[in-house]
């Protein structure tokens, strides 16, 4: 059992499990429908994305951003939030994920750190 972090859209790896959309939109163009079969996301989880304020700094200050988007999920409800994910991670598969092409460069990649510091089993 264990958490992958994935880019929204692609295909599906085996036993990949509900997929969470960690985005503050869903995808443009798109029904909602069709979102599950497009390979976006089963389940809309637009509480683990950055601030709209945070995606725009993203691409000046990479740096500024990681530490910028910690704190904002050192607030209570991301901060429990990251803890439920860590605790179903122990006993199922599923994933979360970003649109973003580059993961280095995206917030999924602070969201992995997140998720193994509280204990996430990640694949």
């Amino acid at each position: 059992m264990a958490i992958r972090i994935v880019r929204l859209g692609s295909p599906r790896a085996a036993r990949e499990g509900l997929r969470l959309g960690t985005v503050r939109r869903p995808p443009r163009g798109v029904r909602k429908d069709d979102y599950a079969k497009l390979n976006y996301y089963d389940l809309w989880l637009p509480d683990l994305a950055p601030s709209a304020k945070l995606v725009a700094q993203a691409q000046k200050n990479w740096e500024g951003f990681a530490k910028a988007y910690r704190r904002e999920m050192k607030l209570p409800a991301a901060d429990r939030l990251l803890g439920l994910l860590a605790a179903m991670s122990q006993h199922a598969d599923f994933s979360v994920g970003c649109y973003c092409e580059d993961e280095q460069r995206c917030h999924r990649s602070v969201l992995r750190e997140l998720l193994g510091e509280h204990g996430a089993r990640l694949a």
